[in-house]
């Protein structure tokens, strides 16, 4: 998922280039930079793709840390077949928001506290205490690189529960929101 359009504005700003130069980074003309950051026009999902990993790249030189340095190690996990008053009891215990669902080694989904009060309302609390993860989870959190970055991950948990990292295409870690107030301090 991509952060949204009209930031690019902001991000380029910050990084301190010009609209030519990003331009020339992503082979979109001067024009249509200048065109999309005023709102005059709506790059393609190709084009914003390009705008956002150039940012992302000239970001990132500014930027040492990486999603490893920020994930949570100790992943709580729960499986398809528990219910949602297992991972009800597991939130309070441990004060989590969310929980990834994994079949064996392979993350299927997420549970979290904003999907487990939606249900609520649809099922009402009997039957939701009994129905099973596989029914109610929500889709895969975004899986980022051990190495991605630190401030792409921003914009990423804006718009999910959790970032999953893997490394080595195992997931090693979770980064949720209050991890990513660590890279303020």
């Amino acid at each position: 998922m991509l952060p949204r359009i009209d930031s690019i504005k902001q991000i380029r700003q910050k990084i301190g280039i010009t609209q030519k130069k990003l331009a020339a980074m992503t082979g979109v003309s001067t024009s249509m930079i200048n065109q999309i950051e005023s709102g005059r026009s709506q790059p393609s999902y190709e084009t914003a793709k390009k705008i956002f990993e150039s940012l992302t790249q000239l970001e990132g030189e500014s930027s040492s840390h990486t999603a490893g340095d920020f994930c949570s190690r100790d992943i709580v996990k729960l499986k398809p077949t528990n219910t949602l008053h297992d991972a009800i009891k597991k939130m309070h215990q441990l004060s989590i928001s969310q929980i990834p669902v994994f079949d064996n080694s392979d993350v299927v989904g997420v549970v979290s506290e904003d999907g487990i009060v939606k249900h609520l309302a649809d099922l009402g609390e009997a039957e939701l205490k009994k129905a099973k993860l596989a029914d109610t989870m929500d889709p895969v959190p975004p899986i980022v690189d051990f190495d991605t970055p630190a401030n792409v991950l921003v914009p990423l948990i804006r718009y999910s529960k959790c970032i999953l990292v893997s490394k080595k295409s195992k997931i090693i870690g979770i980064i949720t929101a209050s991890d990513t107030l660590k890279m303020m301090e």
